[in-house]
């Protein structure tokens, strides 16, 4: 898969207190890189805790879930794009289906 974008990831762990979510997101980053999903079956196969929505997005829990990631997924052109990454709390202050 094509990921876009993996400077807004790296801009949320850099955050002070977030440094402890670069090892999981970069590890989602390099398992999404490698990955060539066809549909959500794929995905769910390989993270059972991910949430498929609305809207082509898939929500996937990072760190022990301590963080949320929030990707919108274009199969046929296979590339994710990054639409939210952030805390818990964060995350209940969006619309996962419209971000």
């Amino acid at each position: 898969m094509h990921v876009i974008a993996r400077p807004k990831l790296i801009e949320f762990y850099k955050r002070d207190g977030y440094e402890d979510a670069k090892g999981p997101i970069d590890a989602w980053w390099y398992e999404a890189k490698k990955a060539s999903w066809q549909s959500w079956k794929d995905i769910k196969s390989q993270y059972g805790s991910a949430s498929i929505l609305k809207g082509n997005r898939v929500v996937f829990n990072i760190g022990g879930n301590k963080y949320r990631l929030v990707v919108k997924i274009n199969f046929p052109a296979q590339t994710v794009f990054i639409r939210f990454v952030g805390t818990h709390k964060e995350y209940d202050k969006i619309n996962a289906e419209e971000i």
